[in-house]
């Protein structure tokens, strides 16, 4: 799956578990790690949680490996690398707090 075909699939499946707040940043010339950051809200820590865990679990579905997750035990802000596409899922307090959309713009 090519890297804007995988950050749609991603968008689709945080949008599936009404994750709020989507943005997708294109960070291909600012990173060597990833090509796009996929950014959402949760409204709780299980609902983090719950939104991470579908995009591994529809991501291994359709044959695409997790290359690693963090944050799980506290749920305050799970990342999911899936390579091409970096999902970060906050709930509301950490997103307003380290403001990622200004960082990489």
């Amino acid at each position: 799956m090519q890297a804007n075909e995988l950050k749609q699939f991603v968008t689709d499946k945080v949008d599936e578990l009404k994750a709020s707040d989507i943005v997708t940043l294109d960070v291909r010339d600012k990173s060597c790690i990833t090509d796009f950051l996929v950014l959402c809200t949760g409204n709780s820590r299980r609902h983090v949680a719950s939104i991470a865990e579908h995009v591994c679990e529809q991501a291994q579905a359709v044959d695409i490996d997790s290359l690693g997750t963090e944050g799980q035990d506290d749920s305050e802000w799970v990342v999911v690398d899936l390579g091409d596409v970096m999902v970060h899922v906050m709930q509301k307090e950490q997103r307003q707090l380290y403001q990622l959309e200004k960082l990489w713009n």
